[in-house]
């Protein structure tokens, strides 16, 4: 007679123990698949094996499932089931601890693990720092020689979006400078800065505050903020595109500078303004490119015939994990700028490296 030997002995009770642990799909051909049930939808389920990383399998080639801890499963009607789970014929039966639970599998929709539901729960509720989206570009250019210039541009953007709400800031700056009959001088010194945050009433409809920051040294314009309240809609939502658009009131406070407007020195010259705001925001994925777009019209409520707009862009393209290549476009336009021999329109448009900060 043969022994095992004590480490032999210990391997074969350890590989049992994890066997007998572990997941199973028994499929309709015969065969069996051990590992960890993850998730499923109504077509397939996600399996994860130690030997061949994640298998995805058809529900139609599953004959039995067995699952050691409990699995959660949200029927089309919304309600949230868990047990361990096998199949009978066409239907998914949940053993719960008040009974058997029958789900056909062309009504299940969703199925997840323990820890799958874990985190889609802390998902609804993530901490105020958390599920952030980060991103900065820079851009840089200099000339020397028969032409003398410097040009620089930087832009930070920062997204964090849960079922519930989603909160956007974006802040995007320009500075250059031109050598002209042997004379230096500011070109171009812009900052924009846009801060709105959504919450949704339904899956659909949804409520908005925002705030539109602008300073244009050329222009005069110490500060120009829009702020605006009102409901918004839901047009497209899919991972690779969306589509909102949103209106409300708005109010608008001016200020510029003493020297632009012709009042005395050291005197600040502004307005107050009540308006309307009409908007849009889209966002296209097309492979490793982003297309972001929002455009925001506010027309004076005093005066239909005064408005401003304005209007940005980008196209984020990747090239090496964190790293990406971004276009950028910015425009600002007021029908009746207050500072005499100035231009209404104000438009950028950059290019740079721009970066990731988040996973």
């Amino acid at each position: 007679m043969r022994f095992l030997c004590p480490s032999a002995l210990a391997l074969a009770l350890a590989l049992s123990a994890v066997s007998a642990s572990a997941d199973s799909l028994v499929l309709k051909n015969g065969d069996r698949l051990t590992g960890t049930i993850e998730s499923a939808d109504g077509k397939q389920v996600t399996l994860k094996t130690d030997y061949a990383g994640e298998i995805k399998v058809n529900w139609t080639a599953v004959a039995n499932v067995t699952s050691e801890k409990p699995l959660y499963i949200v029927t089309p009607d919304k309600k949230t089931v868990s047990g361990s789970v096998a199949v009978e014929a066409t239907a998914l039966v949940v053993h719960t601890g008040s009974g058997d639970v029958h789900v056909p599998l062309s009504d299940q929709t969703i199925l997840r693990s323990e820890a799958g539901e874990e985190a889609y729960g802390h998902s609804l509720r993530p901490g105020l720092l958390e599920s952030w989206k980060v991103t900065g570009s820079l851009g840089f250019a200099m000339a020397r020689g028969n032409s003398d210039t410097t040009n620089l541009n930087y832009s930070a953007n920062a997204d964090r979006k849960t079922l519930s709400d989603e909160l956007k800031l974006s802040v995007s700056t320009i500075y250059s400078t031109g050598v002209a009959n042997g004379v230096s001088s500011v070109t171009a010194n812009e900052t924009l800065g846009d801060a709105r945050f959504d919450r949704n009433i339904t899956p659909r409809l949804f409520v908005f505050v925002s705030g539109d920051f602008t300073h244009d040294t050329l222009q005069g314009l110490n500060l120009r903020q829009i702020y605006t309240v009102g409901p918004g809609w839901h047009v497209v939502t899919n991972p690779n595109m969306t589509f909102d658009i949103f209106g409300g009131v708005n109010y608008t406070r001016e200020s510029y500078s003493s020297g632009s407007t012709g009042a005395p020195p050291g005197v600040q010259v502004g307005r107050n303004l009540a308006g309307l705001t009409l908007g849009e925001d889209f966002m296209r994925k097309f492979g490793a490119g982003v297309l972001t777009e929002e455009f925001q019209f506010y027309p004076d409520l005093s005066d239909m015939s005064q408005y401003r707009f304005s209007l940005d862009g980008a196209f984020n393209v990747k090239v090496y994990k964190r790293l990406g290549w971004q276009i950028t476009l910015n425009d600002r336009y007021v029908s009746d700028p207050p500072i005499i021999g100035t231009k209404p329109n104000d438009f950028i448009l950059s290019t740079g490296l721009t970066a990731s900060l988040t996973p």
